[in-house]
This record gives structure tokens, C-alpha cells and sequence, in this order.
């Protein structure tokens, strides 16, 4: 069994579409869990902000079939992925960790957990003990030297805000 993290993220009805993000999850993962739900800025254009939670799973599936999943979910709710990298999401499923893999090909583990607050802060809530495959540090020193070196604004809700 393998240990996953996903990121999703979501800046158009960011409630519903992450709310049905993860009941569609459920139909493929067992063991889910849910970090508190972040919100931030959009990152590299001008748009709502976002909501970001992550989501431990575990897992027999392999790397590939989970992004299958993953990019199906997202399809199901209508993401289009013409459009460029950094522009408004009605969803946003991502495959951040899985287990200790190093695979550049598929971006695992994603680069991303060193760029943004909304990556690194979920997952290190999630595994306070673990360790970046790739750095060999915690994540919890990741996030010590990524506060002392970027301004960023990161607001932490109670997931259940997602169902009021």
C-alpha cells in the first residue's frame, strides 16, 4: 500500500468544485484525509483567489493510474485544459507525493512543494514527520526556511467551511 498527497485547488465556485473533487476521490482511494482549507492568491495572473486543501490517500494504484484518476475527475467537472498554465481553475487535482518516488518525468515529488504556501502548508500539516524524498529535510524545515525568505499570503480555514 502506498502513501499518497494530492493537491487540490480550485478559484471558480471553489466550494462546490473542490467539495465534489473529493467525493469523486472517494470512489477511487481508500483511507482519505483532508487538510484544513488554505486560501491564497492566484500566483503569475490577476484572478480570485484560491482554495487549496490536501489530501493524504493510500494505494495500490500505480503513479500513472493515479494521474489517469486524477485527470478524469478533473475532466468530469469540467476543467479545459487548453487554457494557459497560470489562469483561473475550475479545478486543480495534482499529484504531490507518492511514497518516496523521484520521478522527474511526471513531476513527483512536485516541484511545487518548494514554490507555494498552498502546496508546502497542507502537506506538511498532514505529515508534520515527513521528509522530502529528494532534499532529505523535513517538511517542517521547508517551511521554516520558506517563511524566512517569502512574503505570501496564506489564510488557514477549518475544512468544514467547504459546507457552509
Amino acid at each position: 500500500m502506498s502513501l499518497l498527497h494530492l493537491n487540490i485547488g480550485s478559484n471558480q465556485d471553489r466550494r462546490k468544485n473542490i467539495r465534489l473533487a473529493l467525493d469523486q476521490l472517494a470512489n477511487f482511494f481508500d483511507k482519505i484525509t483532508v487538510s484544513s482549507l488554505f486560501e491564497s492568491p492566484s500566483e503569475g495572473f490577476e484572478g480570485k483567489n484560491f482554495y487549496n486543501v490536501g489530501v493524504n490517500v493510500e494505494t495500490h494504484k500505480e503513479a500513472s493510474e493515479v494521474i489517469d484518476i486524477l485527470h478524469q475527475i478533473e475532466d468530469s467537472l469540467g476543467r479545459n485544459r487548453a487554457m494557459p498554465k497560470f489562469s483561473s481553475r475550475i479545478i486543480d487535482l495534482d499529484l504531490v507525493l507518492y511514497d518516496d518516488m523521484i520521478d522527474e518525468a511526471i513531476n513527483v515529488p512536485r516541484k511545487d512543494i518548494l514554490r507555494y504556501a498552498f502546496v508546502l502548508a497542507p502537506l506538511l500539516e498532514l505529515n508534520p514527520d515527513g521528509i522530502h524524498p529528494e532534499k532529505g529535510v523535513s517538511f517542517l524545515k521547508l517551511w521554516k526556511d520558506f517563511e524566512s525568505v517569502n512574503v505570501f499570503d496564506l489564510q488557514k480555514y477549518n475544512i468544514d467551511q467547504l459546507y457552509n
